[in-house]
């Protein structure tokens, strides 16, 4: 399927999964089902189509041949946060929490760029390529999502922050499925075919995907979207551990360095 399929995947299979989990939550331990206001309806709508366009490039990016640039570009997602949380509500961050950002985007990066003859040198000095500058836009929509879902998650008042993400969580995904499927059926109908062929595969995107986002969800209501985003970077090294000791592949030295910069800019983080 194309890249609009392949996004609503991500999104619409995942609304069963966002939805028994709201579900436990109110009616299995009985907490309140909270009252909305329209700061939550802006910020989680906001954030919602930010994501998808997010989702759709950083998708999109995978048909070059040349999409290293563009991918390594899509790592500086942090640092957008950051820029983001300050601008619009006044965030800020310690000179200890910005250094430990910029090690851990040098390290994706170096991660990103590790296995194609791209150096560091050329990521830097190649910011106007085509896929440099749809990477940056991926990051800059994942960073003003982020920001978005913090903001929607703490207008809820409610006494359990996980009442918070999952319903914000619901929203969104229910949201942004409503708005691909009707994109969809009027533009692009010959996708509904190979989406529903492909349910089995997409159950598993939808479960990984719900499951995941109800963690960022949930992360983001407890703590700063920038600094979240930095610990999310550990994923880089759990894709390593899965293809070093399942797929028996090995990793090269820029890549180790990476993990270590990566790993460097959470120690660096906690201590703070």
């Amino acid at each position: 399927m194309g890249a609009t399929g392949a996004t609503f995947v991500r999104f619409g299979f995942g609304i069963p999964f966002a939805c028994l989990c709201w579900c436990i939550l109110i009616f299995g331990f009985n907490f309140q089902i909270p009252e909305l206001g329209s700061s939550f309806f802006l910020w989680a709508s906001i954030a919602s189509f930010a994501q998808i366009f997010g989702t759709f490039l950083l998708v999109h990016l995978f048909s070059f041949r040349n999409f290293t640039v563009g991918t390594a570009y899509s790592r500086t997602e942090p640092a957008q946060t950051a820029i983001f949380a300050l601008i619009l509500f006044g965030e800020k961050l310690s000179v200890g929490s910005i250094i430990a950002i910029a090690v851990s985007i040098v390290g994706v990066m170096m991660i990103s760029v590790a296995r194609s003859a791209i150096t560091l040198k050329t990521v830097f000095t190649s910011v106007l390529s085509r896929t440099a500058i749809i990477g940056l836009a991926s990051g800059t929509l994942f960073g003003l999502a982020a920001v978005g879902y913090r903001e929607a998650a703490l207008s809820i008042e409610h006494e359990f922050f996980m009442v918070q993400s999952s319903t914000t969580l619901v929203y969104a995904i229910i949201l942004q499925t409503l708005a691909m499927l009707l994109w969809i059926i009027l533009f692009q109908r010959d996708e509904l075919p190979k989406i529903l062929k492909a349910w089995k595969p997409a159950l598993a995107v939808g479960f990984a995907g719900a499951t995941a986002s109800f963690g960022w969800f949930t992360a983001f209501t407890l703590q700063q979207a920038a600094l979240v985003k930095v610990v999310a970077q550990i994923e880089m090294i759990f894709t390593f551990a899965t293809s070093v000791f399942f797929f028996k592949e090995t990793i090269n030295r820029i890549e180790i360095i990476g993990c270590i910069l990566i790993t460097a800019g959470i120690v660096l983080l906690v201590l703070i």
